[in-house]
């Protein structure tokens, strides 16, 4: 029998706001356990939550970017549960008068896969704490610092089939709210993370399998890597006679299979009522057209216009704009040396490697665009060659406050061009390698790019790469 995979996400986003959504603590990440909380997020009797504008400003730009409909009238309602890292027993969240309804992602603009992913509901809430395990007994500590973060969470219809569309979906999501500037999106730190429900049903089949949901997944490749188990285990538990219960799973990464954590609850476990304590919220068509106006270029839209402005290839195109900064760099860098690919080339090969080596975040670069410019300036006008200037860069991004000329300057890195100056570095490798030149005279003509080599090296790396290819194939012509 062929089967069929339906799958719909939740996903909670942290919003970059200074301060909690009901109380004056600090957003930031980290810090010692227990130290950015206070009463009101606590939960403690006799507190009252303040919301935080700045939080409804940020949900709506994230509506705003979705297509959805916003609602104008919205308020917060509680949801009752208990857990160790939710030490007021309930949540502030939206159920009934969620902020945004009916929106949609376009895949076919984002990543090309002809398909449209509703948006059913975005709602604003409060996040929990978490619960820290020691890996020497079997006790858990609470830290209660992420209690009171701001989230959204994006719940979309069920209309995935691959973890492909997924991973796409959710690379819409991190690039949009990036470049907004509304989140962080750092999965690695829980900023964003995916619930993943999802169910099997033969094909052609109009009703929907039993659902599973794995809860708080935060890495694209764990992500897929559930899916793909998910869905075969299903698939096999049918096949096998048996029946897929409705409940939440586990995914364990190292052992690469997911494990039955509780029974799946429902909207009337939560026992949801009216937040007593939040006014109703009433938006304005004013604000919603003043957010529309102020969106900025997305990731998606930036893409087509680097393809179809500079010439870049769809795929170095997507490289670049999947991180804000390195869009940044690229367009104040190509507007001073007038040269995007290039600066699309450096970016994409020796910026990334760079980054990788050094195990840095591309948020954490302090690349000076006008040096940047000056440097592909300097090789582009024969100043350097590309090998120098490789080790220039890594000065720059090392150390981004000195001028590229001044430096070339203070360490005699200018390319030798002087033809006289090249012949006699080459005169003086083939001088110094005998067997290499027998193995040219005998048909070898691969040892040509070791030659070049030896002459670049008795240049100090300086020399010009055409002149001295064009001198040696010269001097070797005449052995």
């Amino acid at each position: 029998m062929a089967w069929e995979t339906v799958i719909g996400l939740e996903v909670h986003v942290e919003l970059a706001t200074k301060s909690k959504i009901f109380c004056s603590c600090t957003t930031q990440f980290g810090g010692e356990p227990n130290t950015h909380c206070c009463p009101i997020c606590m939960g403690m009797p006799g507190t009252l939550p303040v919301f935080n504008e700045k939080v409804l400003e940020f949900a709506l730009k994230a509506g705003i970017a979705l297509n959805c409909e916003i609602t104008k009238y919205n308020k917060f309602d509680r949801k009752n549960y208990y857990y160790p890292d939710l030490p007021k027993a309930y949540q502030i969240s939206q159920l009934y008068f969620p902020f945004a309804r009916n929106g949609h992602v376009d895949l076919r603009k984002t990543a090309g896969i002809d398909k449209t992913i509703r948006i059913h509901e975005i709602h604003m809430e409060e996040d929990a704490g978490k619960l820290i395990h020691s890996p020497y007994s079997e006790a858990s500590y609470p830290d209660y610092n992420r209690c009171g973060v701001p989230l959204i969470e994006i719940v979309s219809e069920p209309d995935f089939r691959t973890a492909e569309e997924v991973i796409a979906y959710l690379e819409h999501l991190r690039g949009a709210f990036e470049y907004m500037g509304i989140s962080d999106v750092k999965m690695e730190e829980g900023s964003m993370r995916a619930d993943v429900n999802l169910s099997v049903r033969p094909v052609g089949q109009a009703e929907f399998g039993t659902r599973t949901e794995m809860k708080n997944m935060n890495s694209f490749k764990s992500i897929q890597r559930a899916i793909e188990f998910e869905s075969r285990r299903q698939i096999e538990v049918l096949e096998a006679g048996g029946i897929i219960s409705q409940e939440t799973r586990r995914w364990d990464d190292n052992k690469g299979k997911s494990f039955a954590m509780r029974a799946k609850e429902n909207a009337h476990d939560y026992r949801y009522f009216p937040e007593p304590d939040i006014l109703p919220l009433s938006i304005s068509d004013e604000l919603i057209a003043t957010l529309r106006a102020a969106q900025p270029e997305l990731a998606f839209e930036k893409r087509a216009r680097y393809v179809a402005d500079f010439g870049l290839t769809d795929y170095d195109a997507d490289l670049l704009t999947r991180q804000k900064k390195f869009t940044e760099i690229f367009e104040e860098t190509a507007a001073l040396c007038g040269d995007p690919k290039d600066v699309s080339v450096w970016i994409l090969g020796e910026l990334m490697r760079l980054l990788n080596d050094q195990g840095m975040h591309v948020n954490d670069l302090r690349i000076d665009a006008k040096n940047f410019a000056d440097l592909i300036l300097a090789v582009k006008n024969n100043t350097v060659n590309r090998n120098v200037a490789k080790k220039i860069f890594q000065e720059l991004v090392a150390s981004p406050d000195f001028s590229v000329a001044q430096y070339i300057a203070d360490n005699k890195l200018s390319q030798v061009g002087d033809e006289s100056v090249i012949r006699e570095a080459v005169l003086s490798a083939l001088s110094a390698n005998p067997k290499t030149v027998e193995e040219f005279k005998g048909g070898k003509d691969k040892v040509v790019g070791f030659l070049v080599g030896q002459t670049m090296k008795v240049l100090a790396g300086r020399g010009n790469p055409g002149a001295v290819n064009k001198i040696l194939i010269e001097e070797l012509q005449k052995l």
